[in-house]
């Protein structure tokens, strides 16, 4: 397939169903997060990572594929900034997020690695969960736009997943002895109910699908690739740290937290690791966070105001 049928795939399928709602504040494309309460603290705490490697106020913030900015914590990222400038290449994802953010957003469509905007344009840069929808030939391309139309002495977040991250492939042993341990637990269970000759309905735990099941459309085109890759590619043009974001997988969360087996308590000690281990987790596990910084040239002033 082609860079550019690739891309009109990408735009497609975010267009007409990743983006289309499916409940209040809630997208097609929440299938690929575990959104159990369970999880929730876990996942809102990886949120406001990116939050504290970004100047907590400037001019722009961008936000490069913001899709419709759908998590609260994502909100805070542009709080202290006059504006922010909401990037997508799908029209429905910049509808959506006008709803959450009003007359505080700008909203430009356009290619993460063709980007419209002035060199040194942005106080602060924000990319989730998107350079992995571009070709690997144009993948350098988007991360230096990103940092041409950053401000010199600022800095930039962008969050993606490893291909074949090492921690999930060793866990794949733990994941499925997890599911097994469960489904006998759960079968015990409904035999209990079955003996005790009870006719009503019983409410059980927290569920612990998704929201995929079988009509659910598939995805669209994601090349992830690894920390060797990343650091052979961007060592040289421009300065950049890799730590962790999330170091466990969907499938890892869904295979082995439970609420009533501890769930939330394994997430908080989990948490604790990633803290204590960022750059280790950031190379390893799935989710890594790639601080980017750019350097303060000889007779630049402190970063004020930006203007796009």
């Amino acid at each position: 397939m082609s860079d550019q049928n690739i891309k009109k795939h990408v735009r497609e399928f975010y267009d007409r169903v990743g983006w289309q709602s499916v409940g209040d504040m809630l997208y097609q494309n929440a299938q690929y997060e575990d959104l159990r309460p369970v999880s929730q603290e876990y996942l809102q705490r990886c949120h406001m990572r990116v939050k504290k490697h970004l100047a907590p106020k400037g001019g722009y913030l961008l936000d490069a594929g913001s899709g419709p900015v759908q998590y609260p914590e994502y909100l805070t990222y542009s709080e202290g900034y006059r504006g922010r400038v909401c990037m997508d290449i799908s029209i429905v994802a910049l509808k959506e997020a006008r709803k959450r953010l009003g007359e505080h957003g700008l909203y430009v469509v356009a290619d993460i690695a063709r980007l419209p905007f002035k060199a040194d344009s942005f106080d602060g840069i924000v990319s989730l969960h998107t350079i992995h929808h571009v070709p690997v030939d144009e993948k350098l391309s988007a991360y230096e736009a990103l940092h041409r139309t950053l401000r010199p002495g600022r800095s930039m977040v962008i969050v993606n997943g490893w291909t074949n991250a090492p921690l999930m492939e060793r866990s794949a042993w733990f994941m499925r002895l997890m599911k097994r341990l469960r489904a006998r637990s759960m079968r015990g269970k409904k035999r209990d109910v079955q003996d005790a000759g009870m006719g009503q309905k019983v409410s059980m735990p927290e569920s612990e699908g998704s929201l995929q099941d079988s009509s659910t459309p598939a995805g669209t085109f994601v090349q992830k690739l690894n920390a060797n890759w990343l650091e052979s590619t961007l060592s040289g043009r421009m300065e950049f740290e890799i730590r962790v974001w999330r170091s466990v997988s969907v499938p890892f969360l869904r295979s082995v937290i439970y609420p009533d087996w501890g769930g939330r308590f394994w997430l908080r000690v989990l948490f604790w690791f990633e803290e204590r281990f960022p750059r280790l987790l950031g190379r390893i596990g799935q989710y890594p966070m790639v601080i980017i910084r750019k350097p303060t040239r000889n007779g630049d002033t402190e970063p004020g105001s930006s203007a796009v």
